[in-house]
């Protein structure tokens, strides 16, 4: 009996020990900021100064640091495509572009990354 005692706390111990390193191990990023508007070119960043064909480049640089590539290049040049602007970036900024930054989902989150 004192044998399955010892193994019994033993074992709890272990699960313990375990629960508290993978609970150790996470850790949490920190959300991205805007970056300061001080650091990128105006031109393209308010509305309608973009021409269409230029939607492609502005786009790859503002989902060049994104995990879902393709979805934000979707959205970013339909985007640019009715606001004729992308904001700086690759994240944030979007009091640059007005048209781009109000345009919403159905739901009412943002449509333009």
């Amino acid at each position: 009996m004192h044998n399955l005692k010892r193994d019994l706390v033993l074992c709890f111990l272990f699960m313990f020990l375990l629960l508290v390193q993978n609970h150790a191990t996470i850790v949490e990023s920190p959300a991205p900021q805007p970056q300061p508007p001080s650091t990128f070119p105006m031109y393209g960043t308010t509305p309608g100064s973009l021409q269409p064909q230029e939607c492609g480049p502005r786009c790859t640089v503002r989902c060049s640091k994104t995990a879902f590539k393709k979805p934000c290049m979707f959205f970013c040049q339909k985007c640019c495509a009715k606001c004729l602007c992308v904001p700086p970036g690759t994240y944030g900024n979007k009091q640059f572009c007005p048209c781009y930054n109000n345009w919403k989902t159905k739901r009412g989150g943002p449509k333009c990354p």
